[in-house]
This record gives structure tokens, sequence and C-alpha cells, in this order.
């Protein structure tokens, strides 16, 4: 169901994870923000719990710890020495309250609670405020940024000269390669002074010749062109703005269009009418029974998504619960009139489970999708009975341990699936009908061998059915790939690329009975590209658009996909590596260069062996730029994420282990701990967390942007939004299987003293709610606490206006990127 993956591929421009895989992942986040994304092809919290002791609290007091700078000291915060939160069972109540203890565990979970619960310290923890109005944290989060201002006020050149290297590197002024869908050509374009995207659409002509435009703002890209979303206006007078799903009716007359002006990814959702111009921001229901009408006057409706019924008077959308989850799926008709009405489908009680909408390609059904790390389970309504139909029914009910996914195609469901415990996913079919799982079987081809037998040699992530052929996502050698399948001769190919290394993946398709696919590559060299490729002759290919970059020469760089051998003695850790050729010559001639090492691993998700443009600065400054494909990631299939030798659960710290080996091997290599950084964002910062605590002193500076770093605190209170789902990506904390194991690598509790830390530049988004603002900040005073004599500065950088995905503004999203640049050039040296 290709729109269920609509958010993560905006957010990984060409995603090959599934929705199971990183849709709910509440630290899933490659360094891709939501600015970002309007610059990459089409393709694409917390409140105190009964466990929080905070006894004896002080006045607060920021004091001075050991002087980095003779002018101003870090902000140090009180601690609050007796401060525990409790891990296991929760402790009883006070006799006097009426307070329940939240769930400590999932409803099937069969591992023991510790009980007696165990105390962990939690000195800061009261910067946590979930309401963010305390004004005691504000004034430390404000000191945090001040500090941060004065450490780096000396680079005011430097950050303004990275900015403008950003913005030489890109078309300011551009568009995304247009997709058919009905009458219309549909693409967004953006302008130079603009920093948002907009939404347009032209008509189909007979005889379409190919684009022939200037480069100009005032030119249309298509003859006829029309802007039907502009997102610049919707952000007029807001300090963020980040539009979510663009759906556009069967009628092509209105499009629903989601919006969240926070950063906390709360978004409204809105109908806007194409030919009068009108919008509409649809409102809550009236609570009561599952079929209800809209309240008049009343708040408006934030949800997680939406997607169109058959027709132009039906929509579908999800909502959350207060943990932030989505579970509930409503169907809405007659949302244009004086009382529409609303009935609920289907909702998911247990926590564990996230929930999501989609739609068929050939537009015949309607899913909602209820996934866990482990299990999932799906459910459809035939758009042609939406009206009439009173329930959803399921495709299979869920087994415990078994994934799948579905696509509608020939009367049949195309299942990909992890049944029978395999290490990867097959791809099998079945008659579309429900309670279908008895009925499943593999896909063949003319000879009879199965296409994807979920076997460890090629894992299979995503699955498009068109009229003629079948298309594939995957990996196969640790590379992206795409296959198609012929459904009437039964034969399978691979789509082959030039490149050693690369990533490829399906652009946006919305019309099932298409000839040809469009697929978008690059590599670390090359930089993206729209290709069409015929389905019958794969050898006919047409660029249709290639990613302009200014000043940028292709054959001034080079790149190699090496590997390492981890510390276990049998596991090949495979690097991708980007530089200047003038750069590696100095390698060669045995001197020693900067390297900067950034890494992810977690939630089976894949860093790519891409093209990044802002990667420039670093390179054109003599810089050798590494990608590490550590384990927990799903680079080598699934087998590369799950237990028992993969990065997840009880097999963690394998990720941590295979960065730090990395990172050894480039010191051995080509460079030294004085000229070697590091850097992971979200989960990607619980990475560099546990890598410089594990070894200090390997690395000169550390970038850790919106780091989750207090991993047990975290995962043991379930009031947290999205804490409850994920105990089944990294164990539970609470039940004494996981509790030893997490302490010893959460970067909260490891951290060493005595030590010379890497200078660290942290960062968070007040509003974020996946990884709360207050991780970085304990995270940081911890640093400073240990280690009150360490040389090197420790920032944190705090966007008060901002969530999980930086800035929403292209703009001022370069401008945070040169920030974090600068200090890590002027630490090195480079500046």
């Amino acid at each position: 169901m290709n729109t269920l993956t609509a958010a993560a591929i905006v957010l990984l421009s060409r995603s090959t994870s599934s929705f199971i895989q990183n849709h709910h992942s509440r630290r899933h986040c490659l360094a891709i923000s939501t600015a970002a994304s309007s610059l990459l092809p089409p393709t694409f919290p917390r409140a105190f719990s009964a466990a929080h002791h905070h006894h004896h609290r002080r006045p607060s007091l920021l004091r001075a710890s050991s002087l980095i700078d003779d002018k101003m000291p870090p902000p140090i915060p009180r601690r609050e020495e007796d401060r525990v939160i409790h891990a296991g069972i929760a402790p009883t109540p006070p006799s006097d309250t009426t307070t329940t203890n939240p769930p400590r565990q999932s409803n099937d979970s069969i591992e023991p609670l510790m009980d007696p619960p165990r105390a962990v310290p939690d000195p800061y923890g009261w910067l946590r405020d979930d309401t963010r109005q305390s004004l005691e944290v504000m004034n430390h989060l404000k000191a945090e940024n001040e500090y941060s201002r004065h450490v780096t006020g000396h680079l005011g050149g430097l950050q303004e000269t990275i900015y403008n290297e950003f913005l030489g590197s890109i078309r300011e002024t551009d568009y995304t390669t247009p997709r058919p869908r009905g009458r219309y050509w549909y693409y967004t374009r953006t302008f130079e002074g603009c920093s948002y995207v907009t939404y347009c659409r032209a008509p189909k002509t007979e005889g379409d010749g190919g684009i022939e435009w200037d480069g100009t703002k005032e030119a249309p890209i298509l003859e006829g062109e029309e802007t039907y979303l502009d997102v610049n206006a919707l952000a007029e007078g807001k300090d963020y703005c980040s539009v979510g799903g663009v759906r556009i009716s069967s009628s092509q007359k209105y499009i629903a269009y989601s919006v969240d002006y926070s950063g906390d990814e709360k978004y409204e959702l809105h109908v806007k009418n194409l030919e009068s111009g009108e919008d509409l921001a649809l409102k809550k229901s009236v609570d009561g029974d599952d079929t209800t009408t809209c309240e008049e006057g009343g708040d408006l409706l934030e949800i997680d998504d939406v997607v169109w019924g058959k027709d132009d008077d039906t929509l579908y959308y999800m909502t959350m619960d207060e943990q932030h989850r989505p579970y509930r799926l409503y169907q809405r008709r007659n949302w244009s009139s004086d009382s529409p009405v609303d009935t609920l489908l289907k909702e998911e009680l247990d926590d564990l489970f996230w929930c999501g909408v989609g739609k068929s390609l050939d537009g015949k059904f309607v899913f909602f999708e209820a996934a866990s790390k482990e299990t999932s389970e799906v459910w459809y309504i035939a758009t042609e009975d939406e009206t009439s139909a009173a329930e959803m029914k399921c495709v299979a009910p869920r087994r415990n341990k078994v994934l799948y996914e579905v696509e509608h195609g020939h009367d049949s469901w195309y299942i990909w699936t992890n049944v029978d415990k395999s290490p990867n996913m097959k791809l099998m079919i079945a008659p579309a009908k429900e309670d279908s799982a008895n009925d499943w079987n593999l896909v063949v081809d003319a000879e009879g061998n199965p296409l994807f037998d979920g076997s460890l040699v090629k894992s299979l992530d995503s699955v498009t059915v068109f009229n003629t052929h079948v298309v594939m996502e995957g990996r196969e050698g640790g590379i992206p790939r795409v296959w198609k399948y012929s459904i009437g001769s039964k034969t399978v190919e691979r789509l082959e690329f030039d490149e050693q290394a690369y990533d490829v993946g399906l652009s946006s398709h919305y019309e099932s009975d298409a000839k040809s696919i469009v697929v978008t590559y690059d590599s670390m060299l090359t930089p993206p590209s729209s290709i069409e490729i015929s389905l019958d002759d794969t050898t006919e290919r047409t660029v249709l658009k290639s990613k302009a970059v200014p000043g940028y020469q292709k054959e001034e760089y080079g790149c190699d996909r090496l590997e390492v051998l981890s510390r276990d003695g049998k596991t090949q850790i495979p690097i991708s590596v980007v530089y200047s050729k003038n750069t590696m010559e100095k390698v060669k001639g045995g001197e020693r260069v900067p390297v900067h090492l950034y890494g992810y691993g977690s939630y089976g998700s894949c860093c790519e062996a891409d093209f990044d443009s802002t990667r420039l600065p670093l390179l054109n400054r003599g810089m050798i730029y590494v990608i590490a494909h550590v384990r927990g990631g799903g680079e080598m299939g699934r087998q590369w994420y799950e237990e028992p030798h993969g990065g997840k659960f009880l097999c963690k710290k394998n990720t941590f282990n295979d960065f730090v080996d990395v990172a050894k091997f480039l010191v051995e290599k080509w460079t030294t701990p004085a000229m070697l950084s590091c850097e992971g964002r979200s989960a990607g910062g619980l990475l560099i967390g546990a890598a410089i605590n594990q070894e200090p002193e390997l690395f000169k500076v550390a970038i850790l942007g919106v780091p989750f770093v207090d991993v047990v605190s975290t995962m043991t209170d379930s009031t947290i939004p999205l804490t409850s789902g994920e105990w089944v990506e990294w164990g539970n904390p609470n039940e004494e299987k996981y509790f030893q194991y997490m302490m010893e690598y959460s970067p909260m509790n490891n951290v060493q003293s005595g030590k010379v830390y890497p200078s660290c530049w942290l960062t968070g988004g007040l509003h974020d709610p996946r990884v709360a603002y207050w991780e970085p900040a304990k995270f940081v005073a911890t640093l400073r606490h240990a280690n009150p004599q360490n040389p090197n500065p420790l920032c944190l950088k705090l966007d008060l206006s901002a969530g999980h995905f930086s800035a929403s503004d292209r703009y001022k999203y370069f401008r945070e990127l040169a920030y974090d640049y600068s200090f890590l050039l002027d630490q090195l040296k480079l500046v």
C-alpha cells in the first residue's frame, strides 16, 4: 500500500524501509529535515510518572564549572542528587492520592518485571517540563543557547561562507520531475528567496514534447501551469510550517492536506477546492457513538494521515492518542456539508501497535495497517462498498512475530512477509479475500523459482503492482535494487546501473496502467536524476531530469566502498567513502587528513551511498567523509538488524562496537584522533553518545543531533509519547531481561569521569515529540559534571520553535547546518 510509506519517503528521499520498519520510529531521522526534503527528487514530551521522585528541590542555581572560556563559563544546572526514576514494577502510589500507575510492560509480555524496582539516578530530571512553560527550565535552555553563541561567536564569517556555499550548490529556483495523474501532470517548484515549496500542476496535452523552461521564476514548467498549494502563503507569520500529506481527490477538484505549525507533528486537516480556492479547516467530531457529527465551532481536527475514498464525498483519516500514537481510522462522509458524518472504522488499543492508512494503486481498496516492530495486521474496505459496508475486513489475523504488508492487483493480494520465520521478506500472492493466510503462495517465475523466498541472499522492502508488471524494491549485496516482474511471461529482471555503489528507488506513481516507470538514481558522486524506464524493454531509458549542482565538477572527487572487520573477527562492516581526489593524493603521500564519520544503525533503516551537496564544504576543505553501515540498520538485509547477530534488543551493542571499530580503522588508515569527527542524529545520536563513552579520546569532535541519549529513563516511562511501541525495538528496562544490558550502553548512564571527551555539539527542538528536548539538555549537563576540567567545549543549541526535523524553512535549515559545520571545522582547526 504505497501511500503508507509516503512520510518515510519524504524523509529518506528514496526509502528502502517499509511502513513496518520505520513509520512509527520516534527516533527515526537520517539527518534529513523537513526543509531539506523539499530539495530532494520527487520519490518520493513527556508528564512525570509516579516513578519519578523529586523531593528537596532547591532554588535554581546556574553555577559555573571549569572555565573553558574565561569570559563565559557554560551554564551548569542544579543537581537533585536524591532524584531517581524506578525501573521495574511501579512503586505504590501514595495512599492519599487517586493516582494510577501507567503500564510498565506490554499486555502480551511474558518477561517478569523487576520486583523490587531498581532506582536509577536522574539528578537533572527537573529539566523535563511537558508544558514547556517553566520559567526556570526556559531560562536554562536560553542560557545554553547563549553559551553556544558565545563559543561560536568568532565564527560568524565562516558560517556565512558555508551558508553561501550551500546556496551556491543548489538551483534555488527549480522543480521536481512532473508525474502524470489523470488529466494533469503534478510537480512542485521552489523559487529563489522563498523558503517553502509550491505545489503545481498542468493539464496534459496531446503530443507532450517535454519541458522547455528558461530557468526563470516567471516561466511555467509546463504550459497551463497552475499553483494549487503555496506553502509560502501558509507559512506567512508562522515560525514553523510543515505540510504533511497532500492528497488529490478522484475528480481532481479537491486536495486534502495536513499542516503542522509548531513542530510537534500534530497536523491540522484542510480541504481545498481547486476551482474556487476555498480552503476549509475540518473540525473535530462530537464525542459519542462510533457514528458522530462534527462539532459546530469546535476545535480543529488533528490527524496523522488522510486519503480520499472512491469519490469526492468521502475522506479517511487517522487520529492519535495521548501518547502521539496513530490508532483510530475514521471515515468522514459529506465532509463539505453542514452536518458531515464520522464513522469509526478501526481502533487499535494495544500500545505496541502503530497504525496507518493507505490506498491501493488501482484505487479499489483502502487499507488500515496496525504494526509493531515484530507483528502486523492489515484490514481493508472496498471503495465500491464504502458507503454501505458496515465494517472493515482482515486480510489475515495477526500472528506473533509475523510481519506482512499488502498491495492489490489483478483480483489478488500481493503480500511481502516473513511468515515461517524467514530472515527476509518473501513475496506471496493470494486471492483478494478476507482471512486469506491459508491461501498465501510464493510468487514464482516461469521456471517455478520464487522471486523472493525470504532467504539471506536478498531482501524485499516494497511492492508496486501495475497492470502488466510488478515492481519490487529491496537490497542485494548491501545495495538498493529494483526488480520488475512481467505478469504475462513470468520473467523477472533486476535493473542494472554502472556505478559500484549507488542509491535507487521508485519515484511517485499514481496510475496502475503505466507502460514505464520512473526511478530516482544517485550515488556519492552522481547528483540525483529521474530516469524513465520502459517496463517492456529496460534498455529504453530516458533521463527526465538531473539535479543541477552549480560549480560541482564530478571528476574532482572519488568514492570507494570498503569493508572493515569488526572486533568479533567475522563480521565485515561496509563503509561508503567520498573525498576530493586532491585529499586522497595527500593520503597516498603518507599525510594524515581529517575524516568525518557518520552513522545511524537503528530500526532496520539504511544510510545510503547517496549524493548530498551539503557535504561539499567539508570535502573542499580537505576532509574525507565516511558513512559506516553499522548493524542495526538494514543495509545487508533484515539479518543486519534482527537478533541474534544484528543490532537490536540484546545485540544492540553491535551497533556501537561496529562504529568504534570503523573509527579505529580510519585512524590506522587515514587520520588521527585529533583529526577525527563523528556525527549522528536521533537514534544516530544514541550511537554517537555510546561511541564517545566507549572511546572518549578516539574523537576530536562529535555532533549529536536531536540525540536519543537517556535510553533507560525514557523507556521505563510509558507516559512518554511513543515509548511503549518501542519496547519491541530496544527492549523494556522495566523487565529483568533487558534492564542491565540497556544500562550498560545508555549514554546518560555511562559517562566516564577523568577522561578528555571530544568537543560536542548537541541540538534539540523544544517541541520535538520523538526525542524530547530534555534528553540533550540532561546529557550535556552530565558530560560537564563528570569532567569539569575537560578542555573541549560541550555545547547545546536548542531550536525553540522547531521539532524533531529541525527548521521547516529551507534557508533556516541551511543556516542551522552552517552553524553545525562551523563548530566542527573550528574544533578541527580547519578554519
